[in-house]
């Protein structure tokens, strides 16, 4: 055994275990019981009660049609941060990986936007965006054209996904790098020797050895979606224009602090977080089963090599 004593190890959980207890489990029960009753604040006043109103809140997540529209681009979101923060994060990494030279460089470079506050880069492509002065319009004029109204109702929700995605593709970049850097160059030289090009490569030999680190990149990637705030926030408030910009935490936001309606705002925090379970559990579920049928396949070819 690495530890004999073992009262050492729990003086120093103990704090942390505590921590999560006052500032996120409790606060998630109170969050489910506040579902449940009418709240005309957030902190209840001495004297004060809220009226018990069952499911109600429950009810009316099922037939809002802004529930409805925050939760289709939310799924959107999903499926967008898969394929462009996942997707060019990969390619971005396996041609930083042939660079041995300068890939610190990369690195920074790539990771940057990570470390930038959302809220900045939402000032800075609101810039962008405006319609009067603003940079993409100047250009439009430059050549003639007339400006476009980039946060209109047709293309707000693609506007907004360009930064939002773009901001964190050198996480998954650095993430992705890293994974690389551990597969040995004997691989790769075996592989050029019997005449396979680096494209080849890249489908038999990286994205194989790479499956645990991707599935973890998918992983983070989807229920990050879920979580998506402070830059559409920044870029279009309440979301703007006519609510066809809402995320469910930027829905849920206004709610509380936009209308005051602490309790239904309960219940669309308790969606956001079933449903990052569910998609966890799922996309865990369906990586577990992808690498089972690996190990099946190459347990398959061993026992044909040995027969």
């Amino acid at each position: 055994m690495l530890y004999k004593k073992k009262w050492p190890l729990l003086l120093f959980l103990v704090p942390g275990l505590l921590f999560l207890l006052v500032f996120l489990y409790i606060p998630f029960v109170e969050n489910i019981k506040n579902s449940f009753y009418e709240m005309s604040a957030v902190v209840r006043m001495p004297g004060q009660d809220w009226k018990f109103i069952g499911l109600e809140n429950y009810k009316r997540l099922l037939t809002d049609m802004d529930v409805r529209s925050a939760l289709t681009n939310t799924l959107k979101m999903m499926i967008l941060t898969v394929i462009f923060e996942v997707g060019i994060a990969f390619v971005l990494a396996v041609m930083v990986s042939q660079i041995k030279r300068f890939q610190q460089f990369f690195r920074t470079v790539y990771f940057f936007p990570v470390v930038i506050s959302a809220t900045a880069i939402g000032l800075l492509f609101k810039l962008f965006y405006n319609y009067n002065g603003g940079m993409l319009n100047q250009i439009l004029e430059h050549f003639g054209k007339e400006p476009v109204l980039w946060l209109g109702p047709d293309l707000a929700f693609v506007m907004i996904c360009i930064p939002t995605l773009w901001s964190y593709i050198g996480f998954y970049f650095v993430i992705l790098l890293t994974g690389l850097s551990d597969i040995p160059d004997d691989i790769y030289e075996a592989a050029s020797i019997d005449g396979c090009s680096k494209f080849k490569q890249v489908f038999y030999i990286t994205l194989p050895s790479l499956k645990p680190v991707f599935f973890t990149s998918v992983t983070l990637a989807v229920t990050g979606a879920l979580k998506v705030f402070d830059l559409p926030w920044v870029l279009a408030p309440n979301g703007a224009p006519q609510g066809l910009t809402h995320f469910l935490g930027t829905y849920m936001y206004q709610t509380a602090y936009g209308l005051n309606n602490y309790d239904y705002a309960s219940t669309q925090a308790l969606l956001i977080v079933v449903l990052g379970i569910v998609v966890s559990k799922g996309v865990g579920a369906f990586t577990a089963d992808r690498e089972e049928t690996g190990t099946g396949k190459r347990r398959r070819v061993k026992r044909r090599e040995a027969a």
